[in-house]
């Protein structure tokens, strides 16, 4: 037995999210489903996060264990052959046996991709929040700019629990042009429920024009309330779990740190 590390990429479209819901097509659902006709007994796959309904990920990493005689390529072309087109391990390898995906993850990073056009695009819109009248492009810029560090985040998403902190570390935040599209990539430690689709909805009115940048801001240290809105789940892609380096100080101390909790339950977060 031994437990294993899986790098997922997954379509969102037809998904209701990640987590395994009764009578609904998830993620953990399906991979879970496709681990079983290769000998996979557990209870449940462990996550790195949760995504919500349509969001997607090129990055979301699992974790189980499993007896497995042949390699960890041979276990990625197997789960493949069992998974619909929607989804597909990209990489598997034998970790530690008590890797667990959420707790040593050092942080996240997300992505969500827009563009400005007057009429439908069909093809591109499945992946993409088409915006207009045209944004400026400056003021996301100065948008996502006071973003880094580590603030109160209370004003643009919530805990999953009540009565959670609401203090997040943004480690990179900015707007880039990529072809004809703006994409926003941020990476933080963790982040509040709706997060980055709250953020991403609140810049696009500051880029529009009908928010002030400084009202954006002030959210950070007076948790303004804003009107509501999110950006599209569309949009937004899982785009790494980053974890620090294999035998490092700082590996250690996170092992440490989650040695008494229940790994079973694994919890995850709606960051989108």
């Amino acid at each position: 037995m031994a437990r294993y590390q899986v790098v997922l990429a997954y379509d969102g479209t037809h998904f209701a999210g990640y987590q395994r819901q009764k009578d609904l097509r998830t993620v953990q659902g399906t991979v879970e489903a496709g681990l079983r006709k290769l000998g996979w007994e557990g209870r449940a796959v462990l996550s790195a996060g949760r995504t919500d309904t349509g969001v997607h990920a090129a990055g979301q990493v699992i974790a189980f264990d499993l007896e497995w005689a042949h390699s960890p390529h041979d276990l990625l072309e197997a789960m493949n052959a069992n998974l619909p087109p929607d989804i597909a391990a990209q990489h598997a390898q034998v970790s530690h046996p008590d890797f667990h995906p959420r707790y040593d993850a050092l942080g996240r990073r997300y992505r969500y991709r827009l563009f400005c056009k007057p009429v439908r695009s069909p093809l591109r819109e499945r992946y993409a929040w088409r915006i207009w009248p045209d944004l400026d492009f400056l003021q996301l810029q100065k948008a996502a700019q006071p973003l880094i560090g580590t603030h109160d985040f209370g004003a643009y998403g919530s805990p999953l629990r009540s009565g959670g902190s609401t203090l997040r570390t943004v480690f990179s935040a900015r707007w880039q042009v990529k072809e004809e599209d703006l994409v926003f990539d941020i990476a933080a430690n963790a982040f509040l429920y709706h997060m980055v689709r709250r953020l991403v909805y609140l810049q696009v009115l500051v880029g529009l024009g009908k928010l002030e940048l400084d009202n954006f801001v002030a959210g950070l240290t007076s948790k303004t309330p804003y009107q509501p809105g999110l950006a599209p789940s569309q949009g937004l892609v899982l785009a790494e779990v980053i974890y620090p380096e294999p035998g490092s100080e700082e590996a250690g101390s996170r092992k440490t740190k989650r040695s008494a909790l229940p790994v079973e339950m694994d919890e995850g977060e709606y960051p989108d």
